[in-house]
Order: C-alpha cells, then structure tokens, then sequence
C-alpha cells in the first residue's frame, strides 16, 4: 500500500535522508520510471539511463533506505533479479509541526480473499487457490463452496463481494482516516492488456469510488503466482487505495466523494461494510480480478487500516 511520507523537521535524520534522496536528478528520473513501470529490475534501470550497474544500484539503494522504494529478489533465468516498486503516494513537510503533536496508533486487519459475507456474481467467474482451482470454474456454486475460505483469486463479470470488518477496536479511540488497499484487475478470456472495467466501492452500503481499470494484465507472470497456475491466464493487478477522512473519500491520491468518517457511519454498529464490485449499468462491465497474498504482485489480501488518535 503506497503511503505519504510525513517529514518533520524535529526529527532532522529521517528527513535528511529522503530529502538526500530527492536531491539528484537521476534518482527523480528513476523514480518515475519506478513509478510508471512497477517492478522495474536494476538491470533496465541501468539500461535506459546509460548507467554502470554498479552505480545503478547505488542510487536504488539511496532511494530505497530513504522509504521511497523497496527492493524485492526474485529468482530469475539468468540468476537472482532485483526489482523496485513504489511505496509512497505524496510526501509532505511542516515547518511548524510542533514537537507534542498528538500521537497515532494503526488497528490493522488483512481479511482473506475468501471471508466475504456475501456475494452475486455473474459468469464467467471462478475461485483459486494456492494449489488448484476451487469449485468448479465458470459455475457461480464455488462461491458458496466452504472451501472458498482458501480463495487466493477470485474472478467474476460483474456482480459483488461484500467484506465486514469489525469497528470494535476502532471504537476504543478517536479516529482520523481509514484506508482500504486492494490489488485488482479487468477480466477477460484468458488476459487482455486493453480491456477495460468500471469497478465501484461501496462502504455501509453507501457508493463511494468507481474506477476504471485498463486491462486483465496477463502479459509478464504475476510474483507471487503458484506454479501451478497457468502462463495464458491473468497474472497481476494494480494495487488501489481507497482513504476516508474526515474531509471526504479519496481514491486513489485524488478527491472522489464528499462522503466522510460521520456520514459513513464509521463508529456505528459492530462491523464496517466493504464492497467491491461491477456494476452491470456500467459503461465497461470488464469483470473483476481480486488478488490474496499468494497471487499477483503484491503480498496482501484486502487491507484495512484504521488510524487512531492515542
């Protein structure tokens, strides 16, 4: 889940660091390149900048003890690959942030892929897991299947999954945002890169963000994919990020709904709602791909991270 990076300048090391690394123009270059192309190995990086791998992988460790990265290994053909991924969403600096600002704690949870509380979905859809398929594929039985608890991707055309996360422990102090993060998505025979799907989120029932995924992205093997699963098939998603504050609902970085904390009704009842889904009035009914820990490329099932005042 990419994150903002909060300077303070009490705290001169840490921002030091990151504004060290901000602090040449071939590491502003290379994060955007990280940026536009996810998983990016150290090897292209040295490539399109024309660059000794020795140095490359100088500047990646920069930017990577800075928080701005991180670097994962990956067994390759040709050995070990190391590749880079984002981690930050934005980054912000107050000068006058004061030393006994009030303190946050996260309440964290990681619901498995497949402890939804309900669903409706339409074909073609499917459920696999770490080992095989399922259920039976194409048949909408798999997702009522008790071994649908072991889901680490589940597909469908349109239809939803609805989440319950309990609010309990959030009840326990005063809250101030709470993130949603998912990795997602189109579905379409086999892979297609181009094929586009409106993909919408609901929290307690209420809408709150529809977003446009460009493709079923099929054309590089996910990371995290079991061996078993097959070449021809969806590989990995994008990860999506969904932020409520007391300010409104933020999708993905930008502002997509006045919604907020109270008009939501966050601290109310024992469970908040999430749902995912696509909606068959959309103008792209693509289908959906969720991913678990074990599929695609980013090791996490669907977060939810509350942030609390202490």
């Amino acid at each position: 889940m990419k994150e903002r990076i909060n300077l303070d300048i009490n705290q001169p090391e840490k921002t030091a660091l990151v504004l060290k690394a901000l602090a040449s123009p071939v590491r502003l270059k290379m994060l955007q390149c990280i940026k536009e192309k996810p998983l990016v190995n150290i090897s292209e990086l040295a490539e399109q900048f024309a660059l000794p791998l020795s140095s490359t992988a100088l500047h990646v460790r920069v930017l990577e003890q800075a928080g701005l990265i991180f670097v994962q290994e990956k067994p390759g053909l040709r050995g070990t690959q190391k590749l880079c991924a984002i981690l930050i969403e934005d980054l912000y600096l107050n000068i006058y942030q004061s030393k006994k600002e009030k303190q946050t704690r996260d309440v964290r949870y990681n619901m498995p892929l497949g402890s939804f509380f309900d669903c409706s979905v339409t074909k073609p859809c499917g459920i696999a897991g770490r080992r095989t398929y399922i259920g039976i594929e194409d048949s909408a039985n798999a997702f009522y299947s008790p071994g649908r608890i072991h889901a680490q991707m589940v597909w469908f055309t349109s239809g939803f999954l609805e989440y319950r996360f309990p609010n309990h422990p959030i009840k326990s102090g005063k809250i101030l945002e709470l993130h949603f993060s998912f990795e997602a998505c189109s579905e379409a025979a086999g892979y297609n890169n181009d094929w586009p799907s409106d993909i919408t989120l609901w929290i307690n029932h209420e809408e709150v963000y529809t977003f446009r995924c460009a493709g079923d992205y099929g054309d590089k093997r996910g990371i995290y994919n079991p061996d078993w699963w097959p070449n021809e098939s969806t590989q990995y998603g994008e990860l999506h990020r969904l932020e409520i504050t007391p300010q409104g609902c933020f999708g993905d970085g930008r502002k997509v709904s006045d919604l907020n904390l109270d008009s939501l009704h966050i601290m109310e009842g024992e469970y908040i709602s999430f749902k995912i889904g696509v909606k068959e009035s959309g103008e792209y009914v693509g289908g959906i791909n969720i991913f678990g820990e074990h599929f695609g490329n980013y090791r996490q099932n669907i977060e939810m991270i509350a942030k609390l005042e202490r």
